[in-house]
């Protein structure tokens, strides 16, 4: 009996799991007519640490004039912070928050975020929410917009708050509470 390669194998699993996953979504899509919409309020942290042996956000590239500015103009950071339920490090693990970040004002120090809010535990598990918009870092309080989601965030739209907990320049660590208003089915 001829043995398969290992990638072969896997690319079959693969294909036969995304299958199962499409059937599951056109029939959460089929009864969509059916469903009532819902409103979840969600309360975590998010820790951004840019230093150290093992920071969650780093530097991918910048403009050449980044390092004249006095709001860091250009700067690209990607991100996978942990989001957690009270603002100390150890406090529990609820989910990642990955993706990136640009600082985009001139004038005015001010990020564009474009980030997953993807769950690990609860009954949010496996679920996740996208999340896009300014982030005015020095306003005590930032919106931003939810633009989707999955699991039971499909087709999430809603509103996201951020307030600055902690913030220590020098050491290069953020700590923001996170405040989610998500309208789903």
């Amino acid at each position: 009996m001829e043995k398969l390669p290992l990638f072969l194998i896997l690319f079959s699993l693969a294909i036969s799991m995304a299958m199962a996953d499409s059937n599951e979504v056109d029939e959460w899509f089929g009864n969509l007519q059916h469903a009532k919409e819902r409103t979840t309020r969600l309360h975590f942290y998010f820790h951004d640490t840019t230093s150290g042996k093992n920071p969650s956000a780093r530097r991918v590239a910048q403009a050449p004039s980044t390092n004249k500015s006095p709001t860091f103009f250009g700067l690209i950071n990607m991100m996978d912070d942990p989001l957690t339920e009270g603002p100390e490090a150890t406090s529990k693990l609820v989910g990642r928050g990955q993706g990136l970040y640009a600082s985009s004002g001139l004038d005015e120090l001010s990020l564009l975020m474009a980030w997953n809010v993807i769950f690990k535990s609860g009954d949010y598990n496996g679920s996740s929410l996208t999340i896009l918009g300014r982030n005015p870092t020095t306003h005590p309080l930032r919106e931003m917009s939810i633009v989707g989601g999955t699991g039971v965030f499909r087709m999430a739209r809603g509103v996201v708050t951020l307030k600055t907990y902690f913030f220590n320049s020098s050491a290069g660590v953020a700590v923001v509470q996170v405040d989610v208003v998500a309208i789903h089915y």
